[in-house]
This record gives C-alpha cells, sequence and structure tokens, in this order.
C-alpha cells in the first residue's frame, strides 16, 4: 500500500494542497474540495498503446488510491490531458467532470453520465460546496485526431475558494490576457504554470 493514500484521506489542516501526479495531472485540496486536474494514468500520450510519447516514470499513485474526488477538471482534448482510459475508470466514482465547451462529446461517447458532464465558455464558473472554477483563456489549440483540429475549446482554470485560489494555465503561450485573469480573479497563493513544450 502507498503511505500516501492514508495522508490524502484526510484534507489538509492548512486547507490548501496539491498533489503533482506527472506531467499536469495535480490532485488540487482546497478549502475542502478536491479536484483531480487533467487526470492520465496511461503509459503514452497517444491513440495507440504500442506507439506516441511514452510517461518518463510510472504514475507516483494508482487511481485506486486516489481519495474521493469532488470533481475532474479538464483543459482540453489533447492526448497528454485527457486520457480515454482514465476517464473510464473515474466515471462512476467521480460526480462531475467539468471542461471546456464541445469537449463533453468525447465524456458521452465513453459512457460518461449527461448530468455529470460540464462544459464552459471562457470566465464562465461553477460552484462546488463553495470553491468556484472558472475558465480562463489560454493561447492554444485542441484536437485528438487529423480532422478535428480547434472543434473544442481549451482553457486554464482558477479556483476561488473561501481562503485560498490557485491558477492552472493548462497548456498556453504567453499572452496579454494573463494580466487580466490575475485582476479579475486574483491573487492567487499558488500558480500551476505550463511552461516550455513549444520551444
Amino acid at each position: 500500500a502507498n503511505p500516501r493514500h492514508s495522508e490524502l484521506s484526510k484534507h489538509p489542516v492548512s486547507g490548501l494542497r496539491l498533489t503533482w501526479l506527472g506531467h499536469s495531472t495535480f490532485l488540487v485540496e482546497l478549502d475542502g474540495v478536491r479536484i483531480l486536474i487533467d487526470p492520465v494514468w496511461a503509459d503514452r500520450a497517444s491513440p495507440f498503446s504500442y506507439m506516441g510519447p511514452k510517461r518518463f516514470f510510472a504514475p507516483p499513485l494508482a487511481l485506486s488510491s486516489l481519495p474521493n474526488i469532488d470533481a475532474v477538471v479538464i483543459s482540453h482534448d489533447h492526448y497528454d490531458h485527457l486520457d480515454h482510459q482514465t476517464i473510464v475508470t473515474l466515471k462512476d466514482k467521480v460526480p462531475l467532470f467539468i471542461m471546456p465547451l464541445g469537449v463533453g462529446a468525447h465524456f458521452q461517447s465513453w459512457g460518461v453520465a449527461e448530468e455529470k458532464i460540464v462544459e464552459l465558455d471562457w470566465w464562465q464558473s461553477r460552484q462546488i460546496k463553495g470553491v468556484t472554477l472558472v475558465a480562463t483563456p489560454a493561447r492554444h489549440f485542441s484536437g485528438r485526431s487529423l480532422t478535428d483540429r480547434n472543434q473544442t475549446l481549451w482553457a486554464g482554470w482558477a479556483f476561488q475558494g473561501p481562503k485560498h485560489r490557485i491558477f492552472y494555465s493548462g497548456d498556453t503561450a504567453m499572452f496579454p490576457e494573463f494580466a487580466d485573469i490575475g485582476k479579475r480573479l486574483g491573487p492567487f497563493d499558488l500558480t500551476l504554470m505550463e511552461v516550455g513544450a513549444y520551444d
């Protein structure tokens, strides 16, 4: 048994804890709410099990060792942020899946109940147990095949609790809207910024 399992079974005393689970997968514990961001447990970020980018290390925590999750949040539909098998494994264990516009079609086709799927446009929000999740602009693109580029939206996310705030950029290049996000939704106690994949 992983010792982290018992540690994560209790909410952090401070009200804020972040557990990095590889690449862009994070467990955010914020003022009594647990949010799993971009969960990927697959060996490869690819539609194929035998080719495509392979993870450097095994996930530090098994999916079965996760504590109860209030919501899964997706930034966009690229394979390194949205993993089919992980979602199928979580679909009956998590009450809510929150994502940018258009991404819900993937979830429906994978058997996630429609009432569990929430799609948001930039600046739209959803509240969970006193924590507000806001989809924020990002400069990126989307698609899971050669024919569906930019058919779904991509986003960053702000998580605003009664005591703490976190910003997750999702995949993005530098752009002026960062200042707007900070002014409208900050200040943030913690910022998770994707960097370097384009260079």
